[in-house]
């Protein structure tokens, strides 16, 4: 990917900045905002994970990276981001919109009408208004450049999305990304771009290794807490297949569909971080949904 040029959106941490870092030791040139800072942590950010940091991964691991402090809630800061880009490489390939920052907002096994109305409405700000804020003002600058990508980053399959999520909001922001691509994709054929929407499976993030109080290396103590833990995949499977889609001549083949890291490591052929490849979705299905006898082992 040496040329080329992304922006990934919500890249300050867990999947975003696997995603940043990945595109990088393609080679590519990547732009990577949030809204923690080595001067500013966010409310939902820590001051171990910055904005800076992830640049200088990216550039670490052989790409180019540039820092943007930016909330994307906000549309002339949007604008400013993607202005910038334009002066100053004239293109954009790929758009990532990792950004949410939500998590912390879930009411579970709430009713609707017991629910924080707030909390609620601002998953819908987090997780829906700031990926259509930054698709408005970046895709010009992308449909410049045939074979384009635009990756919606959600949590749970267009398929797996069916089974409800407990809370109505959550459900609601967590499924929007789907139709997002899917719309995305009508819009950008004409131009030869590609839109899709992309989930991790049970991702081992920094925050849920805190959660469990385990570190990468130590992950697989957390499975005697939550067994289901036992088919968690690191942030890098994601970013590979990201990677993967990036590098693709063909990718348009994917256009509006929705995407799973676990899908993306059959079909191009790579594995996660030890070697296994995780099939998250494959071992709900059966396993926790479905009922089958069998272990997280034969999925990966």
């Amino acid at each position: 990917m040496t040329g080329r040029v992304a922006l990934v959106a919500g890249a300050t941490r867990g999947a975003g900045r696997a995603m940043a870092v990945e595109l990088g030791r393609a080679g590519a040139l990547v732009y990577v905002t949030g809204r923690t800072t080595r001067e500013r942590v966010s409310e939902v950010g820590r001051p171990t994970e910055t904005i800076e940091q992830t640049a200088e991964l990216v550039t670490a691991a052989g790409g180019t990276g540039i820092a943007v402090p930016t909330d994307h809630l906000e549309p002339a800061r949007v604008e400013a981001l993607v202005t910038r880009i334009g002066q100053e490489q004239g293109r954009l390939d790929v758009l990532v919109n990792s950004l949410w920052g939500g998590d912390r907002l879930i009411e579970f096994n709430t009713k609707v009408w017991d629910l924080d109305l707030d909390k609620g409405l601002r998953m819908f700000r987090l997780g829906i208004d700031a990926h259509v804020i930054t698709s408005h003002y970046a895709l010009p600058l992308l449909i410049g450049r045939p074979g384009g990508l635009v990756v919606e980053i959600t949590d749970g399959t267009e398929a797996f999305n069916r089974t409800y999520r407990d809370n109505l909001c959550f459900d609601l922001t967590k499924s929007a990304p789907h139709r997002i691509a899917f719309g995305l994709a009508a819009e950008l054929k004409e131009y030869g771009g590609t839109a899709v929407s992309l989930t991790p499976g049970f991702l081992r993030s920094e925050e849920m290794l805190d959660h469990f109080g385990v570190t990468e290396e130590t992950w697989r103590d957390a499975v005697a807490q939550e067994r289901h833990f036992a088919i968690a995949e690191s942030p890098a499977l994601i970013a590979r297949g990201v990677r993967a889609l990036a590098a693709d001549p063909d990718k348009q083949r994917w256009s509006g569909r929705s995407l799973s890291s676990g899908q993306l490591a059959k079909e191009y052929d790579f594995t996660d971080t030890d070697g296994s490849r995780p099939d998250c979705f494959g071992y709900f299905e059966d396993v926790v949904f479905g009922g089958k006898d069998r272990s997280a082992a034969d999925y990966r």
